[in-house]
């Protein structure tokens, strides 16, 4: 008999299609201004974005950035939701826990042989084709390089590429942080390493430890600190420090930015990277997480205060709002997402942001299903071994 889940909590379902739903939502918001800091975006828009904006460059977006030549606004995800939804579609069809190797397997092919609707360039195009250069990496690697999954990460720029989509491994591992944070650590190994492998393992974490009933804002933070290392770890303290004296993310911009700065590779201009940048350290971290979770506390858990704090920082602000609003998304519902944005968004990206959530919600069933049988032969095993009653706690 299936257990009724009390009416007070938010199950699952309606979890992994906020969390899902939300990312792709904050993405949007942000990807328009990506790059510039907090007082330009103030400039270019008369005050701070409290929704939806156009590019940056208006009617130029094509030509303004050559390098980048992506119709970022008007509604239209970025990267960070392809990958995410690419992502999704290697669990639908493994239909269990993921590893490097599933990567090499599944993801590269869907990135370089599979045409979607890509948002940002108003065409069907195979996504390999919109992924920015950090990303490509996983195909030259992998495909191209024939490199072991489990070490293809190494020698790419340490960013938060793998972070910025590993939601999908907090969901199929909901309210059990330590499990998400391993499954990402494998699956990104792929991807990256050093710091930016670590941010994908605890941004995991936090989307796994928000689907904990009653969880909030502190106990997801709290889980990150039991799981990250070296400077994440710290410069997720250093931030959460900081955010718990505000509640108002004007307030909170620069002194965010003044806590995170000393752990960050990239340097104050967001655009000219320092000389070490992107460099692996055991002292540094990526900015984007620790930002999404200082956000996640000055909002309060608040939907809309918190994604739009992230997006006014500035920076790398749709990966920051991916974050912060998957981690919304999982820890409330869908209901917590603004319907009109999410409709808007949906509507302009020319995409279902739901069905992704529809197909992750049934895996994630069949391998919780499949965890329970394999847990429950382990302590037939032990209890075999130890001569103790299956499912007892063994002597000491």
């Amino acid at each position: 008999m299936t257990p009724t889940v009390p009416r007070t909590e938010v199950p699952l379902a309606d979890r992994i299609a906020g969390s899902l739903v939300g990312a792709a939502v904050g993405d949007a918001l942000g990807g328009p201004v990506e790059g510039y800091a907090p007082e330009q975006i103030a400039e270019r828009h008369g005050g701070r974005v409290r929704g939806v904006v156009g590019p940056w460059n208006g009617g130029a977006w094509r030509s303004a950035r050559p390098i980048a030549p992506y119709h970022k606004g008007d509604g239209h995800v970025t990267d960070d939701t392809l990958m995410t939804h690419a992502l999704v579609r290697v669990y639908a069809t493994v239909r269990d826990h993921l590893d490097a190797y599933a990567v090499a397997e599944h993801l590269v092919p869907d990135l370089m042989g599979v045409p979607r609707w890509i948002p940002e360039l108003e065409a069907e195009a195979i996504p390999l084709q919109r992924i920015f250069l950090a990303e490509k990496w996983l195909v030259a690697r992998l495909h191209y390089g024939h490199v072991d999954p489990r070490e293809a990460g190494t020698g790419n720029i340490v960013n938060c590429g793998a972070a910025m989509y590993m939601a999908p491994v907090g969901l199929v591992n909901a309210a059990d942080p330590r499990a998400a944070y391993a499954e990402a650590l494998d699956v990104a190994g792929a991807h990256q390493s050093s710091y930016g492998r670590e941010a994908a393992g605890v941004f995991a974490a936090a989307v796994a430890a928000a689907c904990v009933p009653g969880a909030g804002p502190g106990s997801v933070v709290d889980a990150c600190l039991g799981l990250a290392k070296d400077g994440t770890r710290a410069a997720i303290e250093a931030v959460a420090e900081v955010a718990v004296r505000h509640r108002d993310f004007e307030t909170a911009l620069a002194p965010l930015r003044a806590a995170v700065a000393p752990f960050d590779t990239v340097g104050p201009d967001y655009r000219a990277p320092s000389l070490g940048a992107r460099r692996p350290s055991r002292l540094h971290a990526i900015e984007e997480l620790p930002v999404a979770l200082g956000m996640l506390l000055v909002g309060e858990g608040d939907y809309r205060r918190t994604v739009l704090g992230s997006v006014n920082y500035g920076r790398d602000c749709d990966s920051i709002a991916t974050m912060s609003g998957a981690i919304v998304g999982a820890l409330h519902g869908e209901a917590a997402v603004p319907a009109a944005w999410a409709k808007q968004v949906a509507e302009a990206s020319r995409l279902d942001l739901r069905g992704p959530a529809a197909a992750l919600t049934e895996v994630a069933g069949e391998v919780f299903a499949r965890d329970v049988r394999r847990r429950r032969a382990h302590e037939a095993a032990v209890a075999a071994l130890t001569g103790a009653a299956a499912g007892t706690e063994t002597a000491r």
